[in-house]
């Protein structure tokens, strides 16, 4: 996952499409017409991808394509690389997630408490959130087309959104906390799925405020 205005220019993709996931893996009775109250924690995840749907389509209204595709100098990314990249991780990681949550609710491991990260968690949560101090290299699964049409990228992060968001309905009743999943770029790592959560939303803030940071940047075209 890349961050900060430093990040390295992706490769370009044929057809310059976003990764794309089989709808039968997100229920549809998994979404907000499910009345079960939402537990606070799980309700602020939901809260943080409205904001960031919100953010999104701020950021791009407006934009041409050259300015949307737009880069500050050739190692950093333009605001379409930003969401393409976030539309790209959200996709794979919302699949992880809720195949995760199917396990866990085959098993029986209901919700004791809140989603409580731990210490190694904790700590690359806040590694995430802007403003980016640290940069990382993103995988090579998520580095985003060097060019894309803004229009199709911003749709394929709002439906990534829609994704996680089934993951929050599914894994409401489960113990977030207990259950990990396969992370699918470090096939080493073993975060929980709370913990999951609560990446996703850091990680949304940091390119957001990336994709920001290029419209606001010096030499940003007119038009």
């Amino acid at each position: 996952m890349r961050s900060g205005g430093s990040e390295e220019k992706g490769r370009a993709f044929a057809g310059v499409s976003v990764g794309i996931i089989v709808r039968e893996a997100f229920p549809m009775n998994a979404q907000k017409s499910d009345k079960r109250e939402m537990p606070p924690d799980l309700q602020a995840i939901l809260d943080d991808l409205d904001k960031s749907d919100e953010e999104a389509r701020r950021i791009v209204s407006g934009l041409s394509d050259a300015q949307a595709n737009w880069q500050p100098r050739e190692t950093a990314w333009s605001i379409v690389q930003c969401l393409d990249h976030l539309a790209r991780g959200n996709t794979m990681y919302a699949a992880a997630l809720l195949a995760a949550a199917n396990t866990a609710r085959a098993k029986s491991k209901p919700r004791r408490e809140a989603i409580r990260p731990g210490l190694f968690s904790g700590l690359f949560v806040r590694s995430l959130e802007p403003p980016a101090r640290t940069k990382m290299k993103a995988p090579k699964k998520i580095v985003p087309a060097l060019r894309a049409n803004p229009g199709e990228v911003l749709q394929a992060f709002l439906k990534s959104h829609e994704d996680m968001r089934a993951v929050v309905w599914e894994g409401a009743g489960l113990d977030l906390n207990r259950i990990r999943f396969r992370n699918p770029f470090f096939g080493f790592l073993r975060f929980t799925v709370g913990a999951g959560l609560l990446i996703i939303s850091a990680h949304d803030r940091r390119h957001l405020w990336q994709a920001e940071h290029v419209r606001r940047s010096g030499g940003f075209p007119a038009a």
